[in-house]
């Protein structure tokens, strides 16, 4: 069966009767599944929640720092290659090892999120939402490896597109789920229904084949000899070092000094989506929204929204090409949030968040799909994984910092000049993007051997960057309102 063959036997021609019989298709569904749920939980979810405790705004701001995990994992994502998890790696190998632990883990943190009050508790509850992005994003490396040793090139397509749908059914979950459940029965019951349903990523753990490249036993020698041996320290320590630091000199030598100006845009280019997105809940309740009503138009409508925003930037992308695609997307990703600054001068009005959500999700979307393609066509073949982790990282860093102040914004100017200023950052990522595209032409990219790939490639917790989905990645999600 398919299922038990090696994963350098299968890079084959897809079969129709694949998605019945291969049972990596339904476990890659499951894992997807996993990977998407915890993440709104410590987000959108998350907010509204301390919002309509009737948190203090400029607390709900800092509390956007609980989820910096996300943004960190390449820190220790090649550790989780090297290193067992003791016991469990030595009898379900070590990918299987990692997801069954952080899966659990993430339960338990979700417990402990179920039973801390914001009123009464809010330290607690704070650190239970930074241990659930932790593990989490851990969560993520791991599924991400499992998944690219799972199958050989020409079956990543569809299980980069399977594990990108079980995602999207996590957030889905995790958002109109998981508020619908609250407005019913409360906080505590969603919350604990939530870290019942990490049962199906566990389940899937235990079912997955071990398709560890470096086996258990084999992994306890080297570390055996590396620790008996100096000179075998040394190699291996310069081994790792080349692997993080000569996909950086590459991009560097390759692009000179035009590296600057990219990477300032691929800081600035979404840093207005991630400051704004942050007051996007405490806005909905000061409005008077109730959580059925978010759940509705933000969760379940805005993601559909969100998909054809994507598939417009991918159409726009193929039409026009590259530059246009981002400059467009940057005008109209900054431009959308004066919809939000139109929506805080009115009332609790279906229809009027309805317009907010759908100019949006589908201007930030297509811009999403136009800086994945962007990062993507940056990268190098055989240090395309460090590489595109760097960008993804860089991208969502910067603005995830400077979130953090956007309460005291709110509480200083009101939420309408909040979301007009905003909106003003894009106006700088528009003329970066005129920059950077009249820059010359860079150097073509060396074709890299695949030997020369980085141990991060099985692990950094981003997508394959040669399928860049239409409806957006974990790495790099299309926007949808929380």
């Amino acid at each position: 069966m398919a299922t038990d063959t090696a994963p350098d036997k299968l890079a084959r021609r897809l079969r129709a009767r694949d998605l019945v019989e291969d049972r990596r298709i339904v476990l890659m569904l499951a894992l997807g599944f996993s990977s998407g749920l915890p993440l709104l939980l410590v987000l959108g979810t998350f907010t509204l929640r301390l919002a309509f405790s009737d948190i203090d705004v400029k607390a709900i701001g800092l509390f956007s720092y609980v989820a910096l995990p996300y943004s960190l994992k390449f820190l220790w994502a090649p550790l989780i290659d090297r290193i067992d998890v003791p016991v469990l790696s030595a009898r379900l190998g070590r990918r299987r090892a990692w997801m069954v632990t952080t899966q659990v883990a993430v339960a338990i943190c979700l417990v402990l999120m179920a039973f801390a009050d914001p009123k009464t508790s809010l330290a607690l509850l704070g650190l239970g939402a930074f241990l659930v992005a932790f593990c989490a994003a851990t969560q993520d490396v791991v599924v991400d490896g499992w998944r690219i040793d799972a199958a050989g090139t020409d079956f990543q397509g569809i299980l980069a597109a399977t594990s990108n749908l079980g995602y999207r059914l996590g957030l889905i979950t995790a958002g109109a789920g998981a508020l619908f459940l609250a407005s019913d029965k409360g906080w505590t019951f969603a919350y604990l229904t939530m870290a019942a349903l990490m049962l199906v990523g566990l389940v899937a753990a235990l079912l997955a084949p071990a398709f560890d490249r470096g086996r258990p036993e084999v992994a306890t020698v080297d570390a055996a000899a590396t620790a008996a041996t100096p000179k075998a320290a040394g190699t291996r320590l310069w081994s790792v070092r080349q692997a993080v630091l000569e996909p950086l000199v590459e991009l560097r030598e390759r692009m000179g000094p035009a590296l600057w100006g990219v990477l300032v845009l691929v800081a600035l280019y979404r840093m207005p989506d991630f400051v704004s997105g942050v007051m996007a809940s405490p806005l909905y309740r000061t409005l008077g929204f109730d959580l059925k009503e978010i759940a509705t138009v933000t969760k379940l409508y805005g993601i559909w929204v969100g998909i054809a925003g994507g598939f417009a930037g991918g159409w726009a992308m193929a039409r026009f090409g590259m530059f246009p695609t981002l400059l467009a997307g940057a005008f109209l990703a900054a431009a959308s949030h004066l919809s939000f600054a139109w929506l805080s001068t009115g009332g609790p009005e279906v229809w009027r968040l309805t317009v907010a959500i759908s100019i949006e999700n589908f201007c930030g979307s297509f811009a999403g799909i136009a800086l994945i393609a962007y990062m993507s066509s940056l990268t190098t073949p055989g240090y395309a994984a460090t590489q595109y982790a760097l960008f993804s990282s860089l991208y969502a860093l910067p603005g995830k910092l400077v979130a953090g102040t956007a309460g005291y914004i709110v509480a200083a100017f009101g939420y309408p000049t909040f979301f007009v200023m905003t909106s003003a950052v894009g106006i700088p990522v528009v003329l970066l993007c005129l920059a950077v595209g009249r820059t010359p032409s860079r150097k073509p990219a060396p074709v890299v051997p695949n030997s020369a790939a980085t141990p991060a490639a099985a692990g950094d917790g981003n997508p394959p960057v040669s399928v860049p989905l239409p409806t957006g990645s974990p790495g790099v999600p299309l926007r949808t309102r929380a």
